[in-house]
């Protein structure tokens, strides 16, 4: 019989649904970390917020299923270099996060965030001039300037950096609604919806012909800091950037120093460097900034794909299959 150690405990619900996968499993939900620390020892098992004093107790453990899909807050050098497999909970996001990020790209290509500010101010006030369609006679070759400052998708270039499930899912959504898709991903393999992909070296390439750029990758060793004023630089002035990754990807002062310089059109973020923004940060003021607080995620179908994850490789586990979501613990995903 195995033995599975859950810290924090589960609630009466979800430890019913656990119990009942294999008679061949004995579940223990500490309702303290001491007796976590006490039971440890022998499981070969754990789900929760593992530490390391929890670690250095176990001796027998095979296995750490993570709470969480980010691994930033989870990983420690003890558990990196201890030979359990770490599991995540990548992958339950990808669509939700891809409707996000489409909200910000219709937003900005439709100028949705110039007359939501108008309409508060009851102003009208068509982007690109009053006069512009007045009477309603355009046609080809008589584009107005309003034509101009506003955007169509097919017409458009996206450009994702990170290819996991997320940027895949917002490569695929900007395929079919007829974008040409650029992306960037030193780890992982072009999927068919992508029109040009490569590793780092690509990525030049991505920032000058792209119209909406894209952070989808995760909080790394790597990724930390990488998205500095030199990748701003690269991007066209009319381009738009994204950051539904991770905050601490990209510093916040570059970005402002981008805004304010007009390196770029615009920028849409739901992640930040410091988090919860402060009330002062420049970045409030800019009009052509949207902010959300980390809430890409939210949507009740995540807490449902969770419990099927965990469900499904503690079932796993205590048939000795393969596991799902295994991560590279030396990378963070």
């Amino acid at each position: 019989m195995k033995k599975l150690v859950i810290h924090p405990p589960l609630d009466a619900r979800r430890l019913d649904l656990v119990q009942a996968i294999s008679d061949r499993l004995q579940v223990i939900n500490c309702e303290t970390s001491q007796q976590a620390t006490d039971e440890i020892s022998d499981a070969q098992g754990f789900y929760g917020k593992i530490t390391p004093s929890l670690l250095t107790e176990a001796r027998q453990l095979q296995w750490v299923q993570s709470p969480t899909a980010s691994l930033e807050h989870f990983l420690f050098p003890e558990l990196i270099a201890h030979p359990c497999q770490l599991t995540n909970m990548q992958g339950l996001f990808y669509d939700v996060i891809a409707d996000q990020v489409f909200a910000y790209i219709l937003m900005f290509a439709r100028r949705m965030h110039i007359y939501m500010n108008q309409q508060a101010r009851r102003t009208w006030a068509p982007v690109g001039g009053e006069d512009a369609r007045a009477d309603f006679a355009v046609g080809p070759g008589n584009e107005t300037s309003m034509d101009r400052n506003h955007q169509q998708l097919a017409d458009s270039t996206l450009g994702v950096i990170g290819l996991g499930s997320i940027g895949s899912e917002i490569v695929s959504y900007g395929k079919r609604l007829g974008m040409r898709t650029l992306a960037v991903d030193p780890y992982a393999s072009a999927t068919d919806d992508t029109d040009e992909f490569g590793d780092m070296q690509f990525l030049h390439k991505l920032l000058q012909e792209s119209d909406f750029v894209v952070v989808a990758a995760p909080h790394t060793p790597e990724t930390e800091g990488f998205f500095n004023s030199s990748c701003f630089e690269q991007m066209k002035s009319s381009a738009y950037f994204i950051n539904i990754g991770r905050g601490v990807i990209v510093p916040l002062d570059d970005l402002v120093s981008a805004l304010e310089t007009e390196q770029i059109a615009g920028a849409a973020l739901d992640v930040y460097e410091i988090e919860p923004l402060p009330a002062e940060h420049p970045l409030w003021g800019f009009p052509n900034v949207i902010l959300t607080p980390h809430i890409a995620a939210c949507t009740p179908r995540v807490p449902e794909r969770h419990l099927e994850v965990l469900l499904e490789n503690i079932e796993r586990f205590a048939n000795d299959s393969s596991l799902l979501n295994v991560v590279n613990k030396t990378l963070w995903f």
